[in-house]
């Protein structure tokens, strides 16, 4: 399939007009055709959470979704969670709580967590650890993770 489609991609509040194949990837569109590396490709069959953006609000694994579906919707990945200089509190904590090692499958963590705490701001352990846990990190063992969230959701609620 060669026919490509014209598509409007809103990331980070930058509109992204680009031509695209009906078959390619919301991630591969972010990537390639936007300029915006911060959300990465593990497995590619939605399994691992790293290409985790918020679309119009809802988290969605990138890789799973074509970048047509996305057209005209309003897109955050993971540079846009800091403001300018400052960093996001999730940021903070991740970096506080030595939430990452590799750093592969942090943008993913901390896009799944912004947009489960913007849902649920006052999650309970059990249910922080249940949306934490549909991402995988092959470094961290994940206690660390949580605990960075948790000490975000804190500042934030302060």
């Amino acid at each position: 399939m060669s026919d490509r489609i014209d598509i409007t991609l809103t990331i980070n509040g930058e509109r992204h007009d680009i031509r695209v194949e009906p078959r390619k990837t919301l991630a591969d569109a972010i990537r390639d055709d936007c300029g915006w590396t911060g959300t990465h490709l593990g497995c590619e069959h939605g399994v691992c959470g790293a290409c985790t953006v918020i679309v119009d609000g809802a988290t969605v694994r990138s890789c799973l979704m074509f970048a047509v579906q996305a057209d005209g919707a309003s897109i955050r990945t993971v540079e846009g969670l800091a403001q300018g200089e400052t960093l996001h509190p999730l940021q903070e904590a991740f970096i506080a709580n030595h939430a990452l090692q590799c750093g592969f499958c942090t943008p993913g963590f901390l896009m799944l967590a912004a947009g489960a705490i913007e849902r649920n701001p006052r999650m309970s352990d059990a249910e922080l650890i249940e949306v934490l846990s549909s991402n995988l990190c092959r470094c961290t063992g994940y206690e660390n993770i949580v605990k960075a969230v948790r000490a975000a959701m804190n500042q934030m609620q302060a």
